[in-house]
């Protein structure tokens, strides 16, 4: 609860005209001082009583595309014992707001309001709370409430149609590419995380259990499974805005694509970040809901590779660097990427040596599909 600034500027004329009246001695600048001060009394009287109602939201989709639709829907639910007369809310989408006015309602009854989310820009999007606004009649004072919790919208990068990433590549400490039938009797660590129920015991690593404090165990992976990795350029330098969302278009795609054929993904960017993931549906989401976020956050001056990584054996499967037109791979050549990428460039081909330079996301996966089915 609390006054509008038309309510504040009726205060103050009420002080003012209170204090011209007892310097003057005039009743009639007092009189209107009480009317005005009596205005702002009952204008905060009249918001104390706000409308108890009960709120439930869903988004559907909950995780969209870019540019794609998606609709929220708000059920407003009467829970007090008295008809209310209706109000006005803001529903919160962002850092914006969406305007709505709930008809009046009586008890036990509801209504519905659907709309329409931004969806051109990727991120995760805060949907509500709803507040409610009791202004008085003549707007002197408001009283907000918060009703109801929140829902989140996803907006996933577009993903443009491209084949899985050919799989059949050397492992680090096999001769040869792994082919049908599977290699069996080995596995390569993948990970040391925490100890979980059901865990195997034989599995456990008792230095890193040591270090922590916490029993941990080692992860391993089937040698034969097909991998696929990407590293994504998030240095500033490399290129504009506008490219990095390409950028990031081509990673969603390929991602999707290889994870829904079966090959275990990994996302690597110039900030550090490693996300391993399994294979399938739900990994490929894993993989989007990190893209969805992922920012040019890295230092202009900063490693293509990270440093830490960039001393790790490569890893199996195919590999693929996607980056700008100009920027320096540096010690990430290492690792003899599969593909390098390059968005930006006004001269697209591609060429021999897993070279593919594209404007866009739209000419890689174009020219990626070319390469795959020459293989």
């Amino acid at each position: 609860m609390r006054l509008t600034r038309r309510g504040v500027l009726v205060l103050v004329l009420a002080a003012g005209f209170y204090a011209l009246g007892e310097l003057a001695g005039y009743t009639f600048f007092r009189a209107i001082a009480g009317i005005a001060a009596g205005a702002v009394l009952i204008a905060l009287a009249t918001t104390r009583f706000r409308p108890k109602v009960e709120i439930s939201r869903t988004v559907r989709p909950d995780r969209v595309e870019r540019g794609k639709p998606a609709l929220a829907s708000l059920v407003v639910r009467n829970t007090g014992q008295r008809r209310h007369g209706g109000f006005a809310a803001g529903d919160g989408i962002g850092t914006e707001t969406h305007r709505l006015r709930v008809r009046p309602l009586a008890p036990g009854a509801e209504a519905t309001y659907h709309y329409e989310l931004p969806t051109a820009a990727r991120g995760r999007l805060q949907v509500g709370p709803l507040v409610v606004n009791r202004p008085d009649l003549f707007d002197l004072a408001r009283g907000d409430q918060t009703v109801g919790g929140t829902a989140w919208l996803w907006v996933h990068p577009r993903r443009h149609a491209v084949r899985a990433a050919q799989s059949g590549h050397p492992r680090h400490h096999h001769e040869g590419p792994i082919t049908d039938p599977p290699l069996r009797g080995s596995a390569d660590l993948r990970s040391v995380r925490e100890y979980v129920m059901g865990d195997e015991v034989r599995h456990l690593h008792w230095k890193a259990s040591a270090r922590t404090g916490r029993l941990m165990v080692r992860e391993y992976a089937d040698p034969a499974q097909p991998r696929f990795t990407a590293v994504l350029d998030t240095r500033r330098a490399s290129m504009n805005p506008a490219v990095f969302e390409e950028a990031v278009e081509v990673a969603a795609s390929l991602f999707y694509a290889s994870a829904s054929a079966g090959q275990h993904c990994r996302l690597i960017t110039a900030t550090g970040a490693d996300t391993p993931v399994d294979s399938g549906v739900r990994a490929a989401r894993a993989l989007l809901d990190e893209l969805a976020l992922v920012t040019q956050n890295a230092a202009d001056d900063a490693p293509l590779l990270p440093t830490v990584l960039a001393a790790a054996p490569r890893p199996g499967g195919v590999l693929i660097m996607i980056t700008g037109p100009d920027a320096d791979l540096g010690h990430a050549a290492r690792w003899h990427p599969d593909t390098v990428i390059r968005l930006g460039d006004g001269r697209p081909s591609a060429g021999a040596g897993g070279l593919i330079t594209a404007v866009d996301a739209a000419g890689a996966a174009a020219r990626w599909n070319s390469l795959a089915g020459k293989a």
